[in-house]
């Protein structure tokens, strides 16, 4: 057995990449998901409070006109009312504050003697107003709603694909963390799969150039082959040379995708082959460690314009040890002061028996690091060997879950399982 070498880790370039694929996206508008456009929490707050803000407004233009006893000079201001309106409001509320703002205008010109045709003159302009600021809220109101569209279309297409992940796959336990950085699209250019094979559990993780729709026609494609050939090829090189030669018919000269892609074919031992992409992370008696491939090889689809090949490295998996996998959309991510997310640090800290509660830790931690919102799309894979023994010893129910699933493995013989 050849053991993997171990490097401190060290931050690398994104290489992205994108092609579009229609079938995908018709594939989508069939099958998404119903949902709810209704704000809530802090964003319903927001919107209510912006609702009120053209009312305060016309009420305090209406005041210093009233108190100031130059109520022409002020009457242009109660514009801004419905003006604002159409941001924050559909048609219907706009027309209801242009009536406030043409009511309270009549009022105080009326007052302040102003006379018949001045006041008419700024009625009218703002009556136009608030017309155009209905028309512009109804516009408004019709994109969010292809807005609420294409989000529904982008939320479908990624499930289509990126499967929920069950808690017990084989000999492991795991989870897996998803965050894209096109917020509006909920979807992203990253790509992780997890099959149970007769040549045992085989996974891959990788990223894609771009976000949104064009990156998920890479990503599918790449999956597909994927699951197709973890299945046929016993050895995992040949796994890997079959999605090389597909992106190969099927990509530009400089389309490409960094992947790991992983094997457990026997029950101490994963193999590895990294085509350009950050180092899984080994964790081994709470110490967190970088595995780096023994030789760089190229990203998927770059073979062409290199002379080196992929490579196979091997690292023992006791009980107990964990591998964490991910996209460099997580140890890129950068904090106010520009300083990278520390993951290797992080992962120590949040280290749990349960590799969802340990994710769903790592992944808050990154969010607060990155002030809420990520600028790349990140991916975390988590795959922990439970310790197996007596009950009470902390592996009774974990082995009773991997035997469990052995079962169903054995059963279903060559059946797929994706949670990718």
């Amino acid at each position: 057995m050849r053991p993997a070498r171990i490097h401190q880790h060290d931050h690398r370039p994104q290489w992205q990449l994108a092609h579009p694929l229609s079938a995908l996206r018709m594939t989508a508008r069939r099958s998404a998901p119903p949902r709810s456009d209704a704000p809530s929490g802090g964003a319903g707050i927001r919107r209510h409070f912006a609702s009120v803000v053209p009312v305060l407004i016309i009420a305090a233009v209406a005041v210093l006109a009233l108190a100031g006893g130059t109520g022409m000079s002020w009457l242009p201001l109660l514009a801004v009312g419905p003006a604002l309106a159409a941001a924050t409001s559909g048609p219907w509320g706009v027309l209801r504050i242009g009536a406030l703002a043409v009511g309270l205008g009549a009022a105080i010109g009326v007052h302040a003697g102003t006379p018949d045709r001045e006041l008419a003159i700024v009625l009218s302009a703002l009556s136009a107003v608030t017309l155009a600021s209905s028309l512009a809220g109804a516009l408004r109101r019709r994109r969010e709603q292809v807005l609420a569209q294409v989000r529904s279309v982008a939320e479908a297409a990624q499930h289509a694909f990126l499967k929920p992940v069950p808690a017990t796959v084989g000999h492991f336990q795991a989870a897996v963390r998803y965050s894209a950085a096109a917020a509006e699209a909920r979807i992203g250019g990253d790509l992780y799969a997890l099959v149970p094979t007769p040549f045992g559990i085989r996974l891959i993780v990788g990223d894609v150039r771009g976000k949104g729709l064009p990156a998920v026609g890479v990503a599918a494609l790449v999956l597909g082959v994927f699951r197709e050939a973890a299945y046929d090829e016993p050895d995992l090189l040949d796994v890997v040379h079959r999605i090389e030669r597909s992106l190969a018919r099927n990509l530009g000269p400089d389309d490409f995708v960094t992947a790991v892609i992983a094997g457990y074919p026997d029950a101490d031992r994963m193999e590895l082959v990294n085509c350009g992409h950050a180092a899984p992370l080994l964790v081994q008696d709470s110490r967190v460690l970088p595995v780096e491939p023994a030789r760089p090889a190229p990203p998927l689809g770059l073979r062409a314009l290199a002379d080196e090949a992929p490579s196979l490295q091997e690292v023992a998996l006791a009980d107990g040890n964990q591998l964490l996998f991910y996209t460099d959309g997580v140890t890129e991510a950068r904090d106010h002061e520009r300083e990278f997310y520390p993951l290797s640090e992080r992962l120590a800290v949040h280290l749990s028996e349960d590799p969802s509660r340990t994710l769903a830790a790592l992944h808050e931690d990154l969010l607060t690091h990155v002030g809420g919102e990520l600028h790349d799309d990140a991916a975390l894979l988590l795959l922990r060997r439970p310790c197996v023994g007596p009950a009470g010893a902390g592996g009774g129910a974990a082995a009773d879950d991997v035997a469990a699933a052995d079962d169903v493995a054995a059963a279903d013989g060559v059946g797929e399982a994706v949670i990718g």
